[in-house]
């Protein structure tokens, strides 16, 4: 066991050593601040980077931006919008409007132009000469005469009631759901606006088209008076299509059938009279 004095001196630092340490540390110490930074530097400067290359980009969008609209309102000033207003002579030919205020007025056509203009083609007095072969062959059956009263159901533009009064049939009442004055008036096929039993003939060509045929048929059975007939036009069909349509009338009796031509498209004509009450 060392004596007290010993122990003592072992205890205190040695002079030398404590200053060899002091400046270890101090030559240490400006390294670690040093590290830290560079460190410190490392860690930042990628994101500063960044920032300059996006704030770069933004200026040099913000000119662009800047530079487009100053051109655009250079071009407007320049050029200034046509107006209504001008001093050139109109010309004659027919030209494109540049502007709402080029465009002219269509001319309002009247309808006895419109009708004029229409019923002089072709087309239309094909149609109605058909229909006046039609109607003549219902004439020698003894059905139809210039006094009797015809309403046309579903008659379009009016083909079958121009071929009427071309005839000489005095009393004739065209009607669809659009009307063609003055041929034809507007009313609805399903719900006649007539009395019952005012027509001689009731006269359609487009049963295929109505909504609800059976209703059809029945109005038109309805304005008939007792020993009139309706006259039907269907596509050519089977012998079962033919008696479905014969058992849509409640009131009438067939008449009779036959195969017709209208239009060049091959058609039955079907009569129904309507039965006297007893």
């Amino acid at each position: 066991m060392l004596p007290v004095t010993h122990q003592a001196q072992l205890n205190q630092p040695h002079p030398q050593g404590a200053m060899l340490l002091q400046a270890h540390n101090a030559i240490d110490l400006p390294k670690v601040q040093q590290q830290g930074d560079w460190r410190a530097r490392l860690a930042i400067s990628p994101f500063s980077s960044m920032d300059r290359q996006i704030q770069s980009l933004l200026n040099r969008l913000s000119c662009a931006a800047v530079t487009i609209a100053t051109v655009i309102l250079v071009l407007l000033i320049v050029k200034t919008p046509e107006t209504c207003i001008t001093d050139e002579p109109t010309s004659p030919q027919i030209r494109f409007p540049k502007s709402s205020c080029e465009a002219t007025h269509r001319e309002l056509v009247s309808i006895e132009k419109k009708n004029k203009r229409l019923w002089s083609t072709r087309d239309w007095r094909k149609k109605v000469d058909s229909f006046t072969e039609l109607f003549h062959g219902i004439r020698n059956l003894g059905l139809l005469t210039n006094h009797s009263r015809v309403i046309c159901v579903s008659a379009g533009a009016g083909h079958e009631v121009m071929a009427l009064s071309e005839m000489g049939v005095i009393d004739i009442t065209g009607v669809e759901l659009i009307d063609s004055p003055p041929l034809v008036s507007r009313a609805d096929p399903h719900n006649l606006p007539f009395f019952d039993g005012v027509f001689d003939v009731a006269f359609s060509a487009h049963l295929a088209e109505a909504l609800f045929p059976s209703r059809f048929v029945t109005e038109m059975e309805r304005t008939v008076r007792s020993g009139g007939v309706c006259v039907l036009l269907v596509e050519k069909c089977s012998e079962e299509d033919l008696q479905e349509i014969k058992g849509m009338f409640r009131r009438s009796s067939f008449l009779g059938a036959r195969n017709v031509t209208l239009f060049g498209l091959k058609m039955i004509q079907i009569i129904m009279r309507n039965r006297i009450p007893p």
